[in-house]
């Protein structure tokens, strides 16, 4: 399996074009019983809007479905689905509620509107990487508490569960490939007094950083 893109977490956005109101919720989702849920939960909640448009995109056997619920046929559902192909996320699902505020937007102006929609909701949940992680741990001594955190940045790493007593036992998750990088920088730091030690794999997913734009 290689590492893939999803939502980090429930999320919902709300702007007004036109004074139509447009409410993009979003969720991480790994079926498509799962997915059909939550459109059918947003679809009671929101039953007085005039459209709730939806898309899903799934990892597993490559699922893509999407609706317009009433709007000009791809003026909807495609550019809600486009968001997701475009950025690469799987296991998400999207449902776009419109209250319809008097003024046509033709069709260029739903494509637009939609895709921002879905969009912004996708910005409001994060985008999480899941990839196989390398755990790590080693004995430190609460001075280099602090630096550690800090080299775990140009690793792409992340901190764990760290365990405090007469010293620390600091733990993390580094990107497979990146362990040799980090102990080397941990006996750098020590004086080569305090050795890494690697406990295990994992597939976790965990938010993306500032400037991972590319897996």
């Amino acid at each position: 399996m290689t590492e893939y893109l999803i939502p980090t977490k429930i999320a919902e956005a709300e702007f007004v074009e036109k004074k139509s109101r447009f409410i993009g919720h979003i969720w991480p989702v790994e079926t498509e019983e799962e997915a059909r849920a939550y459109i059918e939960e947003i679809k009671k909640k929101h039953y007085d809007a005039r459209h709730n448009c939806w898309a899903y995109r799934l990892k597993a056997g490559g699922v893509e479905r999407y609706a317009d619920d009433g709007e000009p046929q791809g003026t909807a559902g495609q550019p809600i689905l486009n968001v997701f192909q475009r950025e690469e996320v799987w296991n998400v699902v999207c449902v776009v509620t419109r209250y319809f505020g008097g003024i046509l937007l033709g069709a260029g102006g739903l494509t637009r509107a939609y895709g921002k929609s879905a969009k912004d909701a996708l910005d409001a949940s994060g985008i999480s990487v899941v990839r196989p992680w390398t755990m790590v741990e080693a004995d430190c001594p609460y001075t280099l508490f602090e630096r550690l955190k800090l080299e775990l940045l140009p690793l792409q790493g992340v901190e764990g569960e760290h365990a405090f007593g007469a010293a620390i036992t600091f733990r993390a998750l580094l990107p497979q490939g990146r362990e040799e990088e980090f102990a080397l920088r941990l006996r750098e730091l020590s004086a080569g007094t305090v050795e890494s030690r690697v406990t295990g794999t994992v597939w976790k997913a965990v938010p993306r950083q500032t400037g991972e734009e590319q897996l």
